[in-house]
């Protein structure tokens, strides 16, 4: 596909002060990384923060995007990422009917994952 690329990270949400600064530093982490990978790097939560995935997505279609990926920041599959967002993409969908969306998988069956918890693990002993 030779159009517009946006990527969404999704988080779930939380009250606790400061998440939704940490999970916009780590959009920017990633699309600094990306380079030109993605033309921009969302974020989105699942509830109690804004934007919501559907108003992400909805942002990203009105800036032009012709394909959307939904990145999953959760560690495991669970209702979360097998039922909740797969449900929003599919409701996007129909408002989007133009547009591809794609939802990339959760975290944990990625083996970079153990060499981070080997690392924590390293950075605490004697």
């Amino acid at each position: 596909m030779t159009g517009r690329v946006e990527w969404i990270v999704v988080a779930h949400g939380s009250r606790a002060e400061g998440t939704v600064e940490d999970h916009e530093a780590l959009c920017r982490s990633l699309a600094d990384r990306a380079g030109g990978d993605a033309a921009v790097v969302r974020a989105a939560f699942l509830e109690l923060n804004a934007p919501s995935i559907p108003d992400a997505i909805d942002l990203s279609v009105a800036d032009g995007a012709d394909r959307v990926v939904l990145l999953p920041y959760f560690l495991h599959a669970g209702n979360h990422t097998r039922r909740d967002i797969p449900a929003l993409m599919a409701e996007a969908e129909g408002r989007h009917p133009g547009v591809e969306l794609v939802l990339a998988g959760h975290l944990a069956p990625h083996g970079a994952l153990v060499d981070v918890l080997l690392d924590r693990a390293r950075a605490v002993e004697p």
